[in-house]
């Protein structure tokens, strides 16, 4: 399971002209989930997430978690994630899970990111196609793989 967190003053998603989420300062989690993924993927991910310190204190070192700040969290899924670009220029997503698998964990991922929040996360549509806007502040972007751990 990979997430692509990017700090942000403000993001939305967008679906067939309508805005489905949004939020103010926070994450903008990019969550693309892996065929072999599983709960304990979800698991650590939202472990490292949560506490993660990549949101400025009093004197502008990046000492805060989303937690400190009382910040928000806006899931989008994205199987491109997992593209693989290996041979050719056209991407191969076979790694990228199947919407039966899929769609359970990114449910599971968004119920377990809202318990840790103790509120709501509002999420983009699986599978749709999606409009998401951001203002990226910092910018600070980070990339987190359950199967690397780090």
């Amino acid at each position: 399971m990979r997430a692509v967190l990017q700090r942000v003053s403000e993001a939305s998603v967008e679906v067939g002209g309508r805005i489905v989420g949004e939020i103010r300062a926070g994450f903008l989690v990019l969550l693309g989930i892996e065929r072999d993924d599983g709960p304990d993927d979800v698991a650590w991910l939202v472990g490292k997430i949560l506490p993660i310190r990549v949101f400025e204190d009093e004197e502008g070192k990046m000492n805060r978690s989303l937690l400190d700040i009382g910040g928000d969290s806006l899931v989008v899924s994205q199987f491109t994630l997992h593209a693989r670009t290996r041979k050719g220029t056209r991407p191969s997503f076979d790694r990228a899970a199947r919407p039966e698998v899929a769609v359970p964990l990114y449910g599971r991922f968004v119920e377990a990111l809202a318990e840790g929040l103790g509120r709501p996360v509002p999420t983009g549509e699986f599978g749709a196609m999606m409009k998401v806007s951001l203002v990226n502040d910092g910018p600070v972007t980070i990339l987190l793989d359950s199967r690397a751990r780090e």
